[in-house]
């Protein structure tokens, strides 16, 4: 321990991101990025801040973009908030929302950034274990609570819940906030958007890091109701007025403005992933239903932290948890048909 950290910095366990790692030719796999580019839009738009602009603070409120979420969702700007990636908007609303005398209830297997978040901010919680195909069984969340969170479809499973299961949790929880985290809503599910008049206490985490492959510039989103998201808007304003960039600001509207390349990325995502789901398959892997742009797969033959450290020597990289009830399975990102192939030959000579 340094003597000069605050006494929390010892006892935290800090989220580890998935390796970015820096070799040439490398088939990468691992952390769920698009492998589509952005819209040619939102690289003009990002061309056309480039100037004597950017000496000028951007908009602390991201009008333009909230405005923009908000026609395209068709809510009231007040209903968007805009954070520094959906990671940063999870930590606002951990902060907000879930300090409470009862604890927050989320799944064994889930984003493992949650518990990080409980442990920076002193949150006590509960984990509720999934049932053994790994569903997400919202009648166990049915207890008192100080809020509920999960992801939709879940990570690292990729299993997605209907609107209508999300919808009768909400009827039952209407004292404490249910976040639904959307960050692969667009690759295979219906998103709770819809419910957000209904529920006064639901919040919805997106990102333009998956669909809209703008993971490098950082864009996160939550949408609820306004009195829900001053919460949010009160602890960003504590913490930093300024989190979105004039690039980002304007790479964001663009995104969400070419519809036609977002949806036609999205179908060849879900399409590749069926061929992939399939050929791992015929390789004697076991795959959960994913509505997400990767797969989870185990192979009953192979250990799976094995398997992971032949593919990486073959130029290949996916992702391995070691984390109970799941060590056996490799998460495999979703990516161009070429890659795909490329993991496939390379998984076959590890077989």
């Amino acid at each position: 321990m340094n003597r000069f950290w605050s006494p929390i910095v010892e006892q935290l366990s800090p989220y580890v991101p998935g390796e970015q790692p820096k070799l040439e030719d490398l088939v990468k796999l691992n952390t769920n990025e698009n492998p589509y580019g952005p819209s040619p839009r939102v690289i003009e738009a990002i061309q056309g801040e480039l100037g004597d602009g950017l000496r000028l603070y951007p908009d602390p409120t991201a009008s333009r973009l909230r405005q923009t979420v908000a026609d395209y969702y068709d809510l009231q700007a007040d209903q968007v908030f805009i954070g520094n990636g959906s990671d940063e908007v999870l930590a606002h609303a951990f902060f907000a929302l879930f300090q409470q005398q009862r604890p927050l209830l989320f799944p064994d297997i889930t984003y493992s950034f949650y518990p990080v978040y409980c442990g920076l901010y002193g949150i006590d919680y509960r984990t509720i274990p999934l049932a053994e195909d790994f569903a997400l069984r919202l009648s166990d969340y049915a207890r008192p609570n100080g809020g509920v969170i999960f992801p939709n479809p879940n990570a690292p499973t990729g299993r997605l819940l209907g609107l209508d299961e999300i919808e009768s949790l909400l009827q039952g929880n209407r004292d404490s906030v249910v976040v639904v985290d959307e960050a692969y809503i667009d690759f295979g599910g219906e998103s709770a958007v819809s419910l957000i008049d209904s529920y006064a206490n639901l919040l919805v985490i997106q990102t333009l890091s998956k669909s809209r492959s703008l993971a490098g510039m950082r864009i996160g989103l939550a949408l609820g109701n306004a009195g829900l998201l001053e919460g949010l808007v009160r602890v960003k304003d504590s913490f930093n007025s300024y989190p979105i960039d004039r690039l980002a600001l304007a790479a964001g509207i663009a995104a969400f403005e070419d519809e036609d390349h977002f949806h036609r990325t999205c179908r060849w995502v879900i399409d590749e992933r069926k061929v992939l789901g399939a050929r791992l398959q015929e390789s004697g892997f076991e795959v959960l239903p994913s509505a997400a742009n990767f797969l989870f797969a185990s192979h009953p033959g192979h250990d799976a932290a094995s398997l992971a450290a032949a593919l990486r020597e073959a130029g290949v990289i996916v992702r391995h948890f070691r984390q109970p009830r799941i060590d056996q399975y490799l998460r495999i990102t979703v990516g161009k048909p070429a890659d795909n192939l490329r993991f496939l030959a390379a998984l076959a000579d590890c077989l």
